[in-house]
């Protein structure tokens, strides 16, 4: 079975306030198999700093009403120690959604790439700041693409 790339994302909710605001998205990239959710994982970490993993059925309704289970949902892609380490990186006072999601649109690309005997070399994530920014200096320089 080839597997896609496999990426994490950490979003935290000032104020401890999940918001389901995210749901609606994460869901299209799920129906349109762009994705697969391998594990979604909820933090709270407190003024102390103190961080507790909070499962889904344990949130306010009313705070999170679009987050339900995704499909093809799969836990415990994170272990505990991820979790820590993840929310260790969360503003004290704040929640936070830990995603892990495999990237299923690359999945044709890795085993054509495997079939011909390539492998790949390097594999790195451009923030979305760094390219906001070339791509606002190249329109400014007159490089629109």
């Amino acid at each position: 079975m080839t597997v896609g790339p496999v990426e994490y994302l950490v979003v935290a909710f000032p104020g401890s306030r999940f918001t389901g605001a995210i749901a609606p998205a994460l869901a299209d990239a799920v129906a349109s198999k762009a994705v697969r959710i391998l594990d979604l994982t909820f933090v709270q970490r407190a003024e102390d700093g103190t961080i507790q993993a909070v499962e889904l059925d344990d949130l306010d309704p009313d705070d999170l009403v679009s987050f339900e289970p995704v499909e093809g949902e799969v836990s415990g892609m994170l272990n505990s120690e991820d979790i820590r380490m993840l929310g260790e990186r969360v503003p004290p006072g704040s929640s936070a959604a830990l995603i892990v999601w495999e990237d299923l649109w690359a999945v044709p690309l890795a085993e054509a790439v495997r079939a011909s005997g390539g492998q790949v070399i390097a594999h790195e994530r451009i923030p979305a700041e760094v390219a906001e920014a070339a791509a606002s200096a190249a329109s400014a320089a007159g490089h629109d693409s």
